[in-house]
């Protein structure tokens, strides 16, 4: 059965891939000319996540996965939050935004640091739909450490680990990550749903499984 991750991230892909590695289905993801910026117009992320799977399963006929995500700081009220991706500006680079959070940040001390990224992963099919959240908590450093990761990743801290998301190795990030906690949640339910034992078809869209 595929079933499409409405991502063009490959790293997206790859990792929901791992995660049902043992179970009859072929992920794929959209293929580079899409976008689903314009399709992020709710205030939650539970909203906008549904908001990308129902639209892309009604293109495609697939059973689709999206997820949205972002990072939410306590002392700037839960901002960036659901425009984690859109902070800075259109075409903002990671840099530039992490740079304008610290600033926007550079009069809080501690212990007053406290963030977590949040993902929900949304699952839309014709029979019907499903929401997953997966959060960690953590503290906005001063400034960037470690070259791995993206996004704020640099100047997010893991505390049980005491190193940033920028510093853990992938499979350290995925075991811990609100992605990977997203996903494996949803993964969980489509095992126990026995969703994966129904013949599913379909697909009207362009796809890429690389």
């Amino acid at each position: 059965m595929r079933l499409l991750l409405a991502t063009t991230n490959k790293g997206k892909v790859a990792e929901l891939r791992l995660i049902l590695e043992h179970e009859p289905v072929e992920i794929v993801g959209l293929d580079e000319a899409a976008s689903t910026n314009e399709i992020e117009t709710a205030n939650t992320f539970e909203e906008n996540a549904l908001l990308k799977a129902r639209h892309y399963h009604q293109l495609s006929g697939l059973p689709t996965i999206a997820d949205d995500s972002g990072l939410e700081v306590e002392s700037l009220d839960g901002a960036p939050g659901v425009y984690s991706a859109r902070y800075g500006g259109a075409g903002a680079t990671d840099q530039a935004k992490i740079l304008k959070l610290l600033d926007e940040m550079k009069d809080v001390h501690e212990p007053d640091r406290t963030a977590r990224f949040t993902c929900v992963a949304a699952f839309v099919s014709s029979a019907g739909e499903a929401v997953f959240r997966g959060e960690v908590k953590g503290r906005i450093l001063d400034r960037p450490r470690g070259a791995g990761g993206f996004g704020y990743d640099p100047i997010f801290l893991y505390q049980p680990l005491g190193k940033t998301f920028a510093e853990l190795s992938a499979d350290e990030k995925t075991g811990i990550s609100h992605r990977g906690q997203a996903f494996r949640k949803l993964a969980v339910w489509l095992r126990e749903s026995s969703f994966l034992d129904t013949p599913k078809t379909g697909d009207r869209i362009g796809t890429t499984a690389d």
